[in-house]
């Protein structure tokens, strides 16, 4: 058993010891996330001959520099993988520079989340519009609306519009019924470690249906292209 425990460090580590590395440092992260990132072509851990995932030093080094980025900056995965082919250090994210991170659960006055997001007024007026943002009483937004505006902006730049984003809101909607189905029994659970389960279970059924969601546009886009 000694022997076991000392060969960790020199065959790699197991995806659920990066998930705990990870955590303090990336609180959402969840091994689907991983997973996806892996697919995505930003991490290559190497497999045992049971098929197990075994991620080295550089691996953690990659997976640390891709989250800061889109955690910080807001950038696409294809902006990280350019940068990564280019030689962009993947050791930077050890010690990430954040670009004044918000804190979680953080609301923020209109004036800032388009200052963060980069985006003009109409843009927002229009994603208020159409449903993909809503203000509270007060005027504010959570912090994910600097994160969807900026998308939007993206978006606009091929001529796809806020009033064309409304399938996305409505598949969106019935994602979150399907995930609200799973964990709602655990919320109403007396227990209070149900809630952290049912917390950590949302997480991963987010990220798996956004993994799937991103796996059928690709496909059928393989269809349209013939690629």
């Amino acid at each position: 058993m000694a022997g076991a425990a000392a060969r960790p460090e020199r065959d790699g580590a197991s995806i659920g010891a990066v998930l705990e590395r990870l955590r303090p440092e990336f609180p959402d992260v969840t091994i689907s996330k991983i997973r996806f990132l892996e697919s995505e072509g930003l991490v290559s851990p190497e497999r045992t001959p049971s098929g197990y995932r075994r991620f080295t030093e550089a691996d953690v080094a990659r997976l640390r520099f891709v989250l800061a980025a889109q955690r910080d900056q807001y950038l696409p995965l294809r902006v990280i993988r350019e940068q990564l082919d280019n030689g962009r250090p993947p050791a930077r994210a050890a010690e990430p520079e954040p670009v004044d991170p918000l804190p979680e659960g953080a609301r923020l006055p209109r004036a800032e989340v388009l200052a963060r997001a980069g985006v003009g007024d109409d843009l927002l007026s229009a994603l208020e519009e159409y449903g993909l943002l809503t203000a509270d009483r007060d005027g504010h937004y959570d912090g994910g609306a600097v994160s969807i505006a900026r998308t939007a902006a993206s978006l606009a730049a091929y001529g796809i519009e806020p009033r064309h984003l409304r399938a996305f809101r409505a598949a969106a909607e019935r994602e979150v019924g399907l995930v609200e189905q799973v964990v709602a029994p655990l919320y109403r659970q007396r227990d209070p470690a149900a809630r952290g389960r049912a917390d950590e279970v949302a997480r991963d059924l987010a990220d798996l249906s956004v993994d799937l969601h991103a796996l059928l546009v690709r496909a059928g886009l393989r269809r349209l292209t013939g690629t």
